[in-house]
């Protein structure tokens, strides 16, 4: 198999963000222009629960292809998420980061 083959196989094999995902990523980087709570603009706009959709996006920005769509945006949101990280642990272990 030369370069280009193995270059095409390998994109083909690379499953692309779907619409949803997208939507999703689009949301998380204009959120705040939305009129409310980010919770009803969630509910509204994905018709689901503001726990679900945590859970979506989390799962989203772990995916190689949501980095490659917008790696600023995925690294921010996996920036933040990491400290919030921290900051449970260190409230459980009693102490503050």
């Amino acid at each position: 198999m030369d370069a280009a083959n193995a270059l095409g196989a390998a994109s083909e094999a690379t499953p692309s963000l779907s619409e949803r995902d997208r939507e999703i990523l689009d949301f998380e980087r204009q959120w705040w222009k939305y009129a409310g709570a980010k919770e009803t603009a969630v509910r509204e706009k994905f018709d689901m629960s503001s726990t679900r959709y945590y859970q979506v996006l989390n799962a989203l920005i772990d995916r190689p292809e949501a980095l490659e769509a917008d790696p600023l945006l995925v690294r921010r949101l996996r920036r933040l998420r990491s400290a919030r990280q921290r900051q449970r642990s260190a409230r459980r272990l009693g102490f503050e980061v």
